[in-house]
């Protein structure tokens, strides 16, 4: 194939692409005929990123150095040519000159296809027109490209395709790249904060015989050794719990969890998320808590406490609104649930509002369908919504002098929640009833019930001290951190649908 040919491959009729993969297999045969087999390589010395030369260049001018990656574009100038290398951090421009390398060498190079992997062995310049660029004087084939990229001026645009082959998302898209860089800076820089804070980094079980702590339908599965049934954990609450028992006093994890819910842009069926404990404090140590980890993982990672998703500001920098959730429906619904007494006239207002409602559900369930009608979607700015009904809060402690509500609150931002806290129930007989309150649920008809959990029951009996909780979506806050649209924009690999061949 020519150079032109080559050049322009990517913009071949759709009939002419079987032949175009044929060349590149004929093209590979013809190396390994040869003695130059680029998959027998098993190193390459990288002395810097691109990122790295165009930073410093003023020191870097002049010095030999070598990089490696994808080759993303080439133009064929006679006797010099010019590519480009895209690695981790970004892209340079080679200069690739006959006389440099050598004429074998140079012929080598033009054969070579967008696509390939390359390592790049060279002098760092700037050309006339001031680009910083790499003076080749070694060239070296590592990997050999059998497909052929998406046309590279339009990218990836196909959504479908961007989830399922995220690979190809990552070398097309460079926004798609940071994002998950970011995702990594997040992860890490709520780390160290935990760490400054005394927590301790924890594992527990993916595989359980009763997923407890959420209100949500588990995976099941099979254990075919021990010939007996399991489940995904759908939260990591009750082991964490668990080791605040054994005297681990902060602990946390960050891990997966699996749930049987539907998907859309907030909801991913294995999900991430990052549950901590911690002994001695109740749910106002868990705001504080919330509000100051933000704050430092916004600055770790954006330089600011001010972040912008899809143009509406938010302000991590000022302190948080708190607010209860009965004082939050009679903001925006108008309805006083402190002056509704009985399930009847919970039921009222719910008609008389046109909130929708199951016989099964008791009055602290229809003011949490209230505060879902309508207060949610105008907690834009960072804030927590503050004591719960115990109907819809199994594993909270009552509020001292008013036991229809339990110390717990969500966060809020952009209408979305972020967190979820209690002031931990620590009572076992007390825990042992509202297990048996969710097992009535269950009964009639809730599949996101809680089942009676014996062991853990036996580990609150031996005594846990007064703990706060909190659960934290991580990849909500990615969304959030990074501007992006959907929870699979922060998901490297999101679940689809699968498709046949």
């Amino acid at each position: 194939m020519s150079d032109n040919q080559n050049n322009q491959q990517n913009q071949q009729p759709q009939q002419n692409i079987g032949e175009l993969l044929k060349i590149r297999r004929d093209k590979l045969t013809d190396l390994q005929q040869n003695g130059n087999d680029p998959f027998v390589i098993t190193k390459f010395d990288v002395t810097h990123h691109s990122t790295d030369i165009k930073e410093n260049f003023d020191s870097l001018e002049g010095t030999v150095v070598t990089v490696a990656g994808r080759m993303m574009s080439k133009r064929i100038m006679g006797k010099a040519s010019f590519c480009n290398i895209q690695d981790l951090k970004g892209n340079i421009q080679s200069y690739v000159a006959r006389d440099s390398i050598g004429e074998e060498e140079y012929k080598a190079f033009k054969k070579m296809d967008i696509g390939d992997i390359v390592g790049i062995e060279g002098e760092v310049f700037k050309t006339k027109t001031g680009e910083i660029s790499i003076h080749a004087s070694k060239l070296t084939l590592l990997s050999k490209s059998l497909q052929i990229l998406p046309e590279k001026f339009h990218g990836l645009t196909d959504t479908d395709t961007r989830y399922r082959q995220r690979y190809i998302d990552l070398i097309m898209n460079g926004e798609s790249k940071d994002t998950f860089i970011k995702r990594s800076r997040i992860i890490s820089a709520i780390r160290r904060y935990l760490d400054t804070q005394g927590f301790m980094e924890v594992e527990t079980p993916m595989l359980v015989s009763n997923a407890g702590g959420a209100a949500a339908r588990p995976f099941e599965t099979h254990h075919n050794a021990l010939d007996e049934d399991f489940k995904l954990r759908i939260s990591l609450e009750l082991y964490l719990k668990r080791l605040i028992v054994g005297g681990l006093e902060r602990v946390y994890e960050i891990g997966r969890v699996f749930r049987n819910e539907g998907i859309d842009t907030r909801h991913n069926p294995e999900f991430t998320l990052m549950e901590l404990y911690q002994a001695y404090t109740d749910y106002h140590g868990m705001m504080d808590l919330t509000e100051n980890l933000f704050r430092y993982v916004a600055n770790e990672v954006l330089g600011t406490t001010t972040i912008s998703y899809k143009g509406v500001e938010m302000d991590l920098g000022k302190p948080f609104e708190r607010i209860t959730m009965v004082d939050a429906v009679k903001k925006y619904s108008g309805v006083d649930f402190s002056e509704i007494k009985t399930l009847e006239e919970a039921r009222k207002a719910a008609d008389e509002h046109h909130v929708e409602y199951e016989q099964r559900h008791k009055r602290g369930d229809i003011l949490n369908l209230f505060f879902e009608e309508f207060v949610e979607e105008h907690l834009i700015q960072p804030t927590f919504v503050m004591d719960h009904p115990i109907e819809i809060s199994p594993l909270t402690k009552k509020k001292p002098g008013n036991p229809d509500y339990v110390e717990r609150f969500e966060f809020f931002m952009n209408g979305w929640e972020m967190a979820n806290a209690y002031s931990e129930l620590n009572d076992p007989i007390d825990q042992r009833e509202r297990f048996k309150a969710q097992e009535e649920q269950l009964a009639l008809g809730d599949e996101e019930a809680n089942t009676t959990d014996e062991d853990f029951l036996y580990a609150l009996e031996l005594g846990m001290p007064p703990t706060g909780g909190i659960g934290y979506g991580i990849d909500r806050m990615v969304m959030l951190l990074t501007d992006s649209p959907s929870i699979r924009d922060v998901l490297l690999f999101p679940t689809l649908k699968s498709t046949k061949e």
